[in-house]
């Protein structure tokens, strides 16, 4: 292409020199390859990005964004995100809330979720006909191609200008967004964006947005990994610890204090413990809450236990991170019993599997722990701990316990008459 004086300029000069005529030349681009008709204008990562989106159903002339959350119930999950810490000073860096401000600073999570729009009233009302705003998913399913959707993708820094997204009704905009990760896992913590009208975009834009990543980063560094973090094969790793065994549900990082847990996420951890594949979000909605169950209120939850434990748990699927080391005071007594150890297990086994939760699948595995350390225990042909085991309140309904009890030391012994006494006052109670 020929400027007027005769020097050649490559097509991408003109974003900056002259947005209007770029904007242009990229509709036509966009036209033409929504047809059939690939353009060179349109790079192949993003016509590649365009039919995943495509794929997914979203519609270029008319779709909106799906809303993970409503906008109060998003500012409420914003608040306990561990992005909070550093909004005020990305805020000050990068925002531009003055009458004539016409970009927004914009922060998702790690699956592309808005919780945090800083801007002037009039960006702000533009980003409201998009329904850019908190609790929408700017992710590729969400919205399809688009500068955030890019980072969460690529991983890398990416810059969007006008008919480079997918969705028309965002042709009127440019978008400059980079990937906040962990400084000590390297996991995606959230995307920075700054977005408005393709005319405000700079030269600039991108190296700001930068900034702004390394800035957050570097404050998420200085709060401090806690300080019984381990050091494993060179890479930083966490210890997560979860009591799941009895009434009082609980969680520890890194040796720090002990958390409580409410029993609808001890639930969900327990259900993530015992699978290393992951759930995706439908999945441990229908283990939680049957039919009713709703992807949403596990989403919900998720962010909450993020607020409690930090990024442990990753997304799509829904599993630990890889940089956390996971124990449970369940897989204690299971790794007992693998090793043969029926006696450490039965010490390590206080009581029974989340006790008062009522849902099927943690009955299923509570029945699964309780009846493989009554048959080790069963097995041992150890009358001590067969009797430790059938007087205790996991063991207190096994015939079979007392049984072989019988056998080893006889029916006429006191402590077999302590057992059955025990076992007979058990049946009435659950007969009443």
């Amino acid at each position: 292409m020929r400027t007027g004086t005769g020097a050649i300029t490559h097509l991408r000069d003109l974003r900056f020199t002259a947005p209007a005529e770029y904007a242009r030349t990229l509709r036509k681009a966009h036209e033409a390859t929504i047809s059939g008709n690939p353009d060179p204008s349109i790079s192949p990562a993003l016509i590649k990005s365009w039919q995943r989106s495509l794929a997914l159903g979203i519609d270029p002339d008319q779709h909106r964004p799906v809303h993970r959350h409503d906008v109060s119930e998003a500012r409420s999950l914003s608040a306990d995100h561990r992005l909070a810490t550093v909004m005020p000073a990305l805020s000050q860096l990068l925002a531009d809330e003055s009458s004539a401000g016409r970009h927004l600073l914009i922060v998702t999570d790690q699956q592309g979720e808005v919780l945090w729009r800083v801007g002037s009233r009039q960006a702000l009302r533009l980003a409201d006909s998009l329904e850019f705003v908190e609790g929408a998913d700017w992710s590729e399913s969400g919205v399809g191609t688009n500068a955030i959707s890019e980072a969460l993708v690529t991983g890398a820094p990416a810059q969007l200008f006008s008919a480079e997204h997918l969705v028309r009704t965002h042709h009127d905009w440019a978008c400059t967004a980079a990937p906040i990760r962990d400084p000590y896992t390297g996991e995606v913590a959230g995307v920075l964006d700054v977005s408005g009208p393709f005319e405000s975009v700079t030269p600039d834009s991108l190296r700001m947005v930068r900034c702004g990543v390394r800035l957050a980063e570097e404050l998420l560094r200085s709060a401090g990994a806690p300080a019984a973090r381990q050091q494993t094969g060179g890479a930083v790793r966490s210890a997560l610890t979860l009591t799941l065994l009895g009434d009082k549900p609980s969680a520890g990082l890194d040796g720090g204090a002990r958390l409580p847990l409410t029993l609808r996420r001890a639930e969900i951890l327990a259900l993530l413990a015992s699978r290393t594949q992951g759930w995706s979000a439908d999945e441990l909605a229908y283990r939680l809450h049957g039919e009713d169950g709703a992807a949403t209120a596990v989403r919900t939850e998720m962010h909450r236990i993020r607020g409690i434990l930090g990024n442990v748990v990753e997304p799509n699927p829904y599993r630990f991170s890889s940089a956390v080391r996971v124990v449970t005071d369940a897989s204690v007594v299971a790794d007992h019993l693998r090793d043969g150890r029926v006696a450490q297990a039965l010490a390590a086994y206080p009581a029974k599997l989340l006790n008062r939760s009522v849902n099927l699948s943690i009955e299923l595995m509570r029945d699964e722990l309780n009846e493989a350390v009554g048959a080790s225990v069963r097995a041992s042909g150890d009358a001590q701990l067969i009797m430790q085991w059938c007087a205790s309140d996991m063991g207190a309904s096994d015939t079979e316990g007392a049984a072989a009890m019988a056998r080893l030391i006889g029916p006429g012994d006191p402590r077999f008459q302590l057992v059955r006494a025990r076992m007979e006052r058990v049946d009435r109670e659950l007969q009443s």
